[in-house]
């Protein structure tokens, strides 16, 4: 089963997409709050998916997608955006990333892009 990386500053948040995650047979193999970690901990841990916030500090989705896919252009990514980030999600599909899952979650979408994305 696909190892996932999960980067969202909110905690709550983490554990929302970790929690839909794991009970749909995913295993989550780290957690970042920022884009700056997302980098460290993608080095670190190879995963096959990184689900990634678009709004952060210190560095924000939209840049660490486009560091991540200069490290692997292979890397699998899935954007989160609140409503009313239109843009920001096309921005962060032209950086390279495969699909995006809009909050508040529905975890039958959440299973759906990621089985798109890594089976």
């Amino acid at each position: 089963m696909a190892t996932i990386l999960i980067v969202d500053d909110a905690a709550f948040m983490r554990m929302m997409i970790k929690d839909i995650l794991t009970k749909n047979g995913y295993t989550v193999t780290g957690e970042a709050e920022n884009g700056i970690k997302a980098i460290e901990k993608f080095k670190e841990l190879e995963p096959d998916l990184v689900i990634m916030d678009i709004t952060m500090p210190e560095m924000d989705g939209i840049q660490a997608v486009k560091q991540i896919k200069e490290i692997s252009t292979e890397a699998k990514i899935i954007m989160c955006s609140a409503m009313g980030q239109q843009a920001m999600v096309i921005e962060s599909i032209q950086a390279g990333a495969r699909d995006f899952i809009v909050k508040p979650f529905q975890a039958e979408r959440v299973v759906e892009a990621v089985k798109k994305v890594v089976g």
